[in-house]
């Protein structure tokens, strides 16, 4: 049977627990509280649920946006909302105007092995990468886990054409 045309590389980049800057995160959390204070005007404070991501972008430029690869090994949800902060050393705070729009959502029924996910949403935003690409080296995702899911349970990645 003959092809279309030349298959065209594939390329696939995971998206990595940041356990440094979700602990870093985590403490500017505590001491809050500690200090009896509130966040800045619309900061982002990171809930026990959630944890920052990276996407190192081995390759910026000519990618194309192919699909997103998403397993969870159990059942349950994630949200993927992408940041537009880049941070830097001192951490500055994450302002909740920095989140992405749209978020990609996936979930996992019970007694089944199949993945769902909000398509239209995920795809928008999956193509949205393709042109941050172009600007950054680093992305970082804040990962919202529902419904009894956790960093433990989640495998992603994002998969790009190489043109």
């Amino acid at each position: 049977m003959a092809e279309d045309g030349p298959q065209k590389a594939q390329l696939e980049m995971p998206l990595v627990l940041d356990q440094d800057l979700t602990k870093q995160m985590r403490l500017r959390v505590e001491s809050l509280k500690q200090r009896g204070e509130k966040r800045q005007d619309g900061e982002k404070l990171l809930r026990p649920a959630e944890s920052v991501y990276r996407l190192d972008f081995i390759q910026q430029q000519k990618l194309q946006f192919e699909r997103w690869d998403v397993v969870l090994d159990k059942a349950g949800k994630v949200t993927i909302t992408g940041t537009s902060q880049n941070w830097t050393p001192d951490l500055t705070n994450l302002m909740t105007r920095q989140l992405l729009d749209p978020a990609a959502i996936f979930w996992r029924k019970e007694d089944s092995d199949a993945m769902d996910w909000n398509e239209a949403d995920a795809l928008e935003f999956g193509e949205r990468l393709s042109e941050l690409a172009k600007i950054r080296k680093v992305m970082y995702f804040l990962i919202t886990f529902g419904e009894g899911v956790e960093p433990a349970n989640l495998k992603a990645a994002v998969i790009f054409n190489q043109l």
